[in-house]
């Protein structure tokens, strides 16, 4: 790790693992009662199964934009919602929620690789570097997170 960039990087993995001023992604998911995930509450568009895979899908994608010079943009917003409103069993849903899990490590990753470059540009982008893509995971993550914590509140399901 370049030791410049120390300080900059912990903060970034920081945002990206921790709540600071809320709620974590894993607090929000936390005990969730799994009938609840698929409850859309009323005037709301989607509901907490949506939330969890649209933020899958879109840091899967953040990653691979970040390690692929031969990415694929996905088309928006049809390949960055799920096509079903519910997961078809628990064990859907905890692999939802482990993808996350695993896709944030992998990022982290990269931003602890010796030497890193945060500011460089990526030669397949127009101008994304490192350290706006891990902003972009930190910023829409704890979006969509507060959202499902809104979601638990609206479905009596939150009692943290």
């Amino acid at each position: 790790m370049n030791t410049d960039n120390k300080p900059i990087i912990h903060q970034l993995i920081e945002l990206i693992t921790k709540g600071n001023a809320h709620a974590t992604f894993e607090q929000a998911v936390q005990n969730v009662t799994f009938k609840n995930v698929g409850v859309k509450p009323a005037n709301l568009p989607y509901n907490i199964w949506m939330l969890v895979e649209h933020l899958r899908i879109a840091q899967s994608d953040i990653l691979d934009f970040s390690i692929n010079e031969s990415y694929k943009e996905l088309k928006w917003p049809d390949e960055y919602w799920p096509k079903k409103e519910a997961p078809d069993d628990e064990n859907m849903w905890q692999q939802s929620l482990k993808q996350i899990q695993q896709d944030r490590d992998k990022f982290v990753e990269l931003l602890k690789q010796p030497n890193v470059d945060l500011f460089k540009p990526f030669p397949h982008g127009n101008g994304q570097n490192l350290s706006r893509e891990a902003l972009l995971i930190a910023d829409h993550n704890s979006y969509h997170t507060g959202e499902i914590v809104l979601i638990r509140r609206l479905l009596n399901d939150w009692n943290h």
